[in-house]
């Protein structure tokens, strides 16, 4: 079965709005592993204007399932990843100012880097996972360096599903394909929600895991959390 990763971002962004601590990122970790997520998702950026530094060295202290965090591995980055040691670490090339991610690694271009940071992780015990666009080349290039892993950006098949699904999944799975070629592990993440997971799950072939945050949580306040989380586990089944 596909694994649930759910990304608590927004639980922190809804505490930053107003300051103090509600609500509580580490009782939502907690309570998102109770209702049945087979992960949490941590995304900090360097204006920790959602999930803070902090919150990453208590999350670890309490998150019994995987433990994935995922940024753009900066120096300060990456000293996090190597004090926390999450179960996976997801590499994502965004920009200081970025919205939210909006774009996978040029692994080609980016090869040399991208070998270090992954040899680096990989001696201390932690999965690599590349974010990717869905280009059989970048495939390729996550191979070269090694990753053990790579995310496909699932923006734009999110964008174009409605329209036409089957177009819109067509290059997704030729990069599944190409990954499960080259012998890399799958996960997806990005705009995925109720009404896209399941076709791309039942399309996708040896897909681990999905990442999914905004439209959970935003299901979640009409639906309630726990019965939302068992929503998105009947989409994977």
């Amino acid at each position: 079965m596909t694994k649930l990763s759910v990304n608590i971002n927004k639980i922190a962004t809804l505490r930053n709005a107003r300051g103090g601590d509600r609500p509580n990122v580490v009782q939502a970790a907690k309570d998102c592993e109770r209702f049945g997520a087979q992960g949490i998702t941590v995304h900090p950026r360097p204006d920790e204007r959602h999930i803070r530094y902090r919150d990453v060295y208590d999350l670890k202290e309490v998150v019994t399932t995987e433990f994935n965090i995922e940024g753009n591995p900066t120096p300060d980055f990456l000293k996090l990843v190597k004090e926390v040691r999450p179960e996976q670490a997801t590499l994502v090339p965004d920009a200081p100012d970025a919205i939210t991610s909006n774009a996978g690694w040029d692994t080609i271009r980016h090869k040399d880097f991208l070998t270090d940071v992954i040899l680096e992780l990989k001696e201390l015990g932690i999965r690599t996972s590349i974010f990717v666009d869905p280009d059989e080349g970048m495939i390729e290039g996550a191979a070269l360096v090694e990753t053990d892993r790579v995310e496909l950006y699932t923006e734009a098949y999110a964008s174009n599903y409605h329209t036409d699904r089957e177009k819109a999944i067509a290059p997704y799975l030729k990069a599944a394909l190409k990954a499960q070629e080259y012998g890399l592990g799958l996960n997806a993440g990005h705009d995925l929600d109720l009404d896209n997971l399941k076709y791309l799950h039942d399309t996708l072939p040896n897909l681990k895991e999905v990442s999914i945050g905004h439209a959970l949580i935003c299901d979640a306040l009409y639906l309630g959390l726990e019965n939302t989380i068992q929503l998105y586990l009947r989409q994977l089944k």
